[in-house]
């Protein structure tokens, strides 16, 4: 049987953390005075992100990962998606291969199956040579929302897109499996909509957004920690073996813990 959530974590729990955080943001969005969080731990310094929008799950493993799978980040499916409704207002590229998968091609696929919001295509070779300096990485990094790549295409990234991109962990591509016929594009560029990243780091600390402020309610922030729960389970060895605590947050509030490991003494 799969683990699930469910084995350790109580709705309600969370559904209390989600509400204080949006409390507190919401304090802090109205600039009136912000009343500290009730926190059985310390702020969480484990994850070093800018003042943003969005409520991370903060995973905290036993051990590292194993080196495998800190190599590509890994999609979660979440119920709720993490953007707004109007998909057309959100500026996002897609990247390929430029050989099994070309710009030419993209542009037909993504013009026959009716995907307005992938604005632009690059293609592989096209971004090694025309984003050389830090600058131009920059000016990429700002163009666009969203960042999707073709699967090919992800182990070579972090060279090609460097510490602009992978630093923060904001706009990190998001993996695709695309048919070169563009028979499931319309299907995974969705999904992948209604989905967030894991990028398990070298350390025992990682993040996953959950929800955003301004897009998703209490309810739908709780399911998708759920969801988000069940898809760190499926990728981190051992299971709930493997997980020392769990922590809701905004990127600058305190963490909330949801999950932590008994020590037994």
């Amino acid at each position: 049987m799969a683990a699930s959530y469910k084995d350790k974590i109580e709705e309600k729990k969370v559904l209390k953390s989600v509400k204080a955080l949006l409390k507190w943001k919401k304090n802090k969005s109205n600039s009136q005075p912000i009343h500290e969080l009730s926190s059985d731990d310390d702020e969480d310094e484990h994850h070093q992100h800018d003042g943003d929008d969005f409520i991370y799950l903060s995973v905290t493993l036993i051990k590292p990962p194993p080196k495998t799978l800190t190599l590509s980040p890994h999609r979660i499916p979440l119920r709720h998606s993490l953007h707004p409704i109007d998909l057309s207002a959100i500026n996002s590229c897609l990247i390929v291969d430029g050989k099994k998968i070309t710009a030419e091609s993209s542009n037909k696929i993504l013009a026959s199956k009716g995907i307005p919001f992938i604005k632009r295509v690059f293609k592989l070779p096209k971004l090694k040579s025309d984003y050389k300096s830090f600058e131009s990485k920059q000016k990429l990094y700002d163009s666009f929302d969203l960042f999707f790549a073709d699967r090919n295409t992800i182990p070579l990234l972090p060279s090609v897109l460097g510490k602009v991109f992978y630093r923060k962990k904001k706009k990190i591509p998001v993996p695709l499996d695309l048919k070169p016929d563009g028979s499931n594009w319309k299907e995974e560029i969705e999904n992948a909509f209604n989905s967030s990243l894991l990028c398990l780091s070298g350390g025992t600390c990682s993040a996953v957004r959950v929800g955003k402020w301004g897009v998703n309610e209490s309810d739908e922030i709780v399911e998708n920690v759920c969801d988000a729960i069940d898809g760190v389970l499926g990728i981190v060895g051992k299971k709930w073996g493997g997980i020392r605590c769990f922590h809701l947050k905004f990127s600058d509030s305190l963490a909330l813990p949801i999950y932590e490991k008994r020590v037994v003494v």
